[in-house]
């Protein structure tokens, strides 16, 4: 018995339709699962004052963005944030967060409006790198 070449080629492109349909369907739920990510995160209330001196690394992801930063803390102030990696969508803008962290002298500062996700996950990565000395400091 043979199969004709339409019935190949319609199976063929029948098949390929399935199959980004299937992909289709978990990239969505892939950026729903992110979004809820972003949306559930919260901070806390460090106080910096309390945070010795040194250099701390800290890394925040949520699939579709991902943060690596550096902290600098010295006499109880962070001094500096360096952005070691940012995996983004759209958010570069964001990365100017750390100047606003850095003068407020506080995790939780305003979002940056055209990238608030991306701002969201360096801020906890900040965070992160700020509570990172709990697990080394006794």
């Amino acid at each position: 018995m043979r199969i004709s070449k339409k019935k190949t080629v319609l199976f063929v492109i029948m098949f390929l339709l399935f199959v980004g349909f299937v992909w289709g369907i978990l990239y969505l739920k892939s950026v729903a699962d992110y979004k809820k990510a972003v949306k559930e995160t919260t901070f806390e209330d460090i106080n910096i004052s309390n945070i010795p001196d040194e250099v701390y690394v800290g890394e925040y992801d949520v699939d579709f963005i991902y943060a690596k930063v550096e902290v600098t803390v010295q006499n109880g102030e962070i001094t500096n944030i360096n952005i070691l990696e940012h995996r983004h969508e759209r958010g570069k803008t964001a990365e100017v967060i750390a100047d606003s962290i850095v003068d407020e002298q506080k995790i939780d500062v305003d979002a940056i409006s055209v990238a608030t996700n991306s701002s969201t996950v360096i801020k906890k990565a900040v965070e992160n790198a700020l509570k990172s000395r709990k697990l080394t400091t006794f």
